[in-house]
């Protein structure tokens, strides 16, 4: 079977700016609460693993001495690059490659973090990896944050009727949610840290209000890999369009939400057991 075209390699590609600008940030409390439950040292070295344009490396660098931020796509690299030399950031080397090959020294990482993008990654290559990257006691923490398109509110509803009819004719062949196989949900990545012999394992979440005006829906909808301008092409504009006239946006109108999102998180063994991989044994 044929790779869903927004799984595909270059199914970001366009989007870097919209995805800095317009995915909201994550909480302050939940970054604090990774940073007070690693127990980081003074001379801490975090790597973030498909940093896209660095919403979680730019937010985290000052509690670290060095920084490696990787992202396969360039542009996400170059916009993260201008944004950390706008805030003054000089702790973060910023790499293009694929977050399974990355060249990380043996135990040399303290804390490795992948923000809403392990269901797009190869699960069992990542942890087998960080295993070996983290130092002794070292952690590794999955961020994630509910889409727009997912999500109880009416106007969240509306959206996602309306991209999936656009979606449809974008991608005849259909798309996925996440790579074949990977795991989805918080819960899982926890039972997937367990059997790889993490311990501490938690799975904390995060609720705080969030208002949206259109103009913002549709930013951030122009930063995913099923409604961007390159996802849709020529179609974007009458997706644009039918979206406005379903939400029917009033001059300063305002769309709430509660924010949802959270992390699990796991900590590498002093001296753990040979990986012995449940889902190795299907």
């Amino acid at each position: 079977m044929d790779t869903p075209g927004n799984l595909q390699a270059g199914a970001f590609a366009g989007t870097a700016e919209a995805y800095f600008r317009y995915r909201p940030p994550y909480p302050k409390a939940l970054l604090a609460s990774i940073v007070t439950q690693a127990h980081l040292p003074g001379s801490a070295v975090l790597l973030d693993l498909a940093c896209g344009p660095g919403r979680v490396t730019l937010d985290l660098a000052a509690y670290f001495e060095h920084v490696h931020a990787i992202d396969l796509e360039a542009e996400m690299i170059e916009v993260g690059l201008r944004e950390a030399a706008r805030r003054g950031i000089r702790n973060v080397e910023w790499r293009v490659g694929r977050a399974e090959e990355a060249s990380i020294a043996a135990e040399s990482v303290d804390l490795i973090t992948i923000g809403e993008a392990f269901h797009r990654l190869d699960q069992v290559a990542i942890i087998e990896n960080a295993l070996d990257w983290l130092k002794p006691d070292g952690w590794i923490a999955i961020l994630g944050t509910y889409s727009i398109l997912a999500g109880g509110e009416a106007w969240k509803e509306t959206v996602r009727t309306v991209a999936r009819h656009w979606m449809t004719r974008a991608f005849p062949a259909g798309w996925a949610d996440a790579r074949p196989g990977a795991a989805v949900r918080p819960d899982a990545f926890k039972l997937l840290l367990l059997g790889a012999g993490f311990t501490d394992v938690e799975i904390r979440s995060f609720v705080e209000p969030r208002d949206w005006t259109f103009d913002e829906i549709v930013g951030y909808l122009r930063s995913t890999s099923v409604c961007s301008e390159g996802a849709l092409g020529d179609l974007f504009p009458n997706f644009e369009a039918g979206l406005k006239e379903a939400l029917r946006p009033a001059e300063g109108r305002l769309f709430h939400e509660w924010l949802r999102c959270g992390f699990t998180m796991g900590r590498k063994q002093t001296d753990p057991h040979p990986l012995d991989f449940a889902l190795r044994q299907d």
